[in-house]
């Protein structure tokens, strides 16, 4: 598909404002009350669902609900609360090294900046965005599967990994909707553009999605 660079913002423009009319519920499906448990959530989130983790931390939040809490348990007091997560063993060590440092260095306060959640054990780019952008209203986009597949289908980007399409999504998206586009595109993987047989015909972006003005080739 060739198209010039005025049609092609035209028809990511267009996307965008379909997936936004398409997904008006967008928005976080992990289950926080503030930014520390959004951190120890996104954390729980890595390969398992946003519904399992919110099975887990219903029970845990309520009893460990601050770095201190965290910090005072040990590895065998907390795995039980996130065997349902998947990794529990590493997620385990992660959170608690974690919520130790945010005490003694943090003043049990979660960082506001990108940059400075990436030093924490366990917490990379994809988590530190998720963090900034949805507890402290910091434009970002945190890349996870969807994302990935999604913005590389439609066109935003074209990249074969997650930090070359997180840097074409901010240059191809408006920064003040960064953050929500996140949420469209996460949903839109969820429940049209799956991995296998994405439902293309029923689609409401396909008149703008270049894997399916491309005959469905990636």
């Amino acid at each position: 598909m060739k198209e010039s660079a005025k049609a092609k913002k035209e028809r990511l423009e267009t996307a965008l404002a379909l997936l936004a009319q398409a997904y008006p519920d967008a928005a976080p499906q992990l289950d926080f009350t503030n930014a520390f448990e959004l951190l120890i959530a996104t954390m729980l989130s890595a390969q398992c669902t946003d519904k399992q983790v919110n099975k887990c931390t219903e029970v845990l939040f309520p009893l460990y609900g601050t770095p201190e809490a965290f910090a005072a348990l040990n590895e065998d007091e907390l795995t039980p609360y996130i065997r349902g997560c998947g990794l529990y063993k590493t997620k385990a060590k992660h959170i608690l090294e974690t919520s130790r440092i945010l005490v003694e260095k943090f003043s049990g306060e979660v960082p506001r900046d990108r940059d400075t959640l990436m030093t924490l054990p366990g917490v990379g780019r994809k988590t530190a965005n998720v963090v900034v952008s949805n507890a402290f209203s910091v434009p970002a986009i945190a890349v996870d599967t969807h994302v990935f597949r999604v913005a590389n289908r439609i066109g935003f980007a074209a990249a074969k990994d997650v930090l070359n399409t997180e840097e074409q999504l901010m240059k191809a998206i408006p920064k003040e909707q960064w953050s929500i586009a996140h949420h469209y595109l996460i949903f839109h993987g969820r429940r049209v553009c799956a991995a296998r047989n994405p439902k293309c015909e029923t689609c409401p972006v396909r008149a703008c999605c270049a894997y399916y003005l491309n005959g469905k080739k990636e």
